[in-house]
């Protein structure tokens, strides 16, 4: 039988009701990393619309793995506590909860978008110190560029190579914390140029030791994150990766769709049960694609294809005939939706009706139920 946009979807023991999973969203509405009622809303709004993986924003394994000042976080148990009542009212309304465990390296203290987000110096009210795979800053010209407060680039501390397994160890102890509290997906962000993504990457990765230099070396420490988040996640449950497939900077030594199609089975290897593929992030003379429907598609289906590995496709996927063309062709596993279910919360339970899909509605809205 031909999956569709609402057939079931198993990995491991864990089925999910649908194909349709809300993207990662900043919200920059926590306090001191603590999930507020905002989360609340918001989670909870995409699980009752239907949708049938949530997903957390990026969520911080580390104080200083935040974006900004607002971001979420899960460095410690009362974070954890603070989000526990969310993942058990998104579970309640028949969705997956799945936590996106991050770290923004050289793209971390920022100010909210609201606010410009200009980079915040160590020594600034709010700030802090940053790190990453190296000491160059984020480039200005764009989002997590520029200059601060202090009129001064916003510059990493190069992480030594014993310092790196302790960002292995924040990984695993956060995701040890959303295994606590019910999530029942962990997805670790490796993507948009944030601190995984910077060893990734031979644009950001200026290292000569173990983690630098060649494709095994530069793709080691993601590949030690993952393998301890499955260490410490239960064996019935997924893992998915969030990977910038490209850089989009096809004039210089970047990574690009080919390394992205080789990293794929090492993930697996590692205890990855899923790709989670978008693009970008890295440097600010990126060269984006036409951001038409689908725009990052090909990228997930090229993995696809090429590993046998289970993909998210995400980008520019807005009509409900287009989202269910992506899994009966076999272009994609789930469909993540960002925007369009920050604009449609319900969007899955429209998306259900116009394509004769037979799905529950809380009980609470059936009376607007489609006739």
């Amino acid at each position: 039988m031909t999956d569709t946009l609402f057939t079931p979807l198993t990995l491991r023991d864990t089925e999910f009701r649908n194909r349709v999973m809300l993207s990662p969203m900043c919200q920059y509405s926590a306090e001191d990393g603590l999930a507020t009622d905002w989360h609340r809303v918001h989670l909870g709004s995409r699980a009752a619309g239907g949708a049938g993986v949530v997903m957390t924003e990026a969520t911080a394994v580390e104080a200083r793995g935040r974006i900004t000042p607002d971001c979420l976080g899960i460095w410690s148990d009362d974070h954890a506590e603070a989000i526990e009542p969310i993942v058990e009212f998104v579970r309640s309304q028949g969705a997956t909860p799945g936590i996106q465990l991050a770290h923004a390296g050289r793209k971390a203290s920022h100010r909210p978008p609201a606010e410009g987000s200009a980079p915040i110096q160590a020594d600034e009210p709010d700030g802090w110190e940053t790190v990453s795979a190296t000491d160059e800053p984020y480039p200005s010209g764009d989002r997590g560029g520029g200059e601060g407060e202090s009129g001064r680039p916003a510059t990493p501390r190069r992480l030594d190579t014993d310092e790196v397994g302790d960002v292995v160890d924040a990984f695993a102890a956060a995701a040890e914390r959303a295994r606590n509290v019910g999530f029942e997906v962990a997805e670790v962000h490796a993507a948009h140029g944030y601190l995984l993504h910077q060893f990734l990457s031979p644009v950001a990765n200026d290292r000569d030791d173990e983690y630098g230099g060649s494709f095994e070396n530069r793709t080691r420490l993601l590949r030690e994150v993952v393998a301890a988040v499955r260490d410490v996640w239960p064996d019935g449950k997924p893992i998915f990766v969030r990977i910038s497939a490209t850089d989009w900077l096809p004039d210089r030594d970047s990574w690009d769709v080919d390394d992205s199609v080789r990293l794929a089975p090492r993930l697996a290897d590692a205890g990855a049960d899923l790709i989670d593929v978008s693009g970008g992030g890295i440097h600010p003379d990126q060269e984006l694609p036409s951001a038409g429907p689908g725009y990052q598609v090909p990228y997930a289906e090229a993995i696809r294809e090429g590993t046998d590995v289970p993909v998210a496709a995400v980008g520019g996927v807005t009509e409900p005939t287009h989202a269910d063309a992506l899994v009966r062709n076999e272009r994609a596993d789930l469909v993540a939706l960002g925007r369009e279910l920050l604009r449609h919360p319900h969007w899955p339970l429209e998306a259900a009706h116009e394509l004769d899909a037979d799905v529950e509605w809380p009980v609470q809205y059936r009376r607007g139920r489609f006739d």
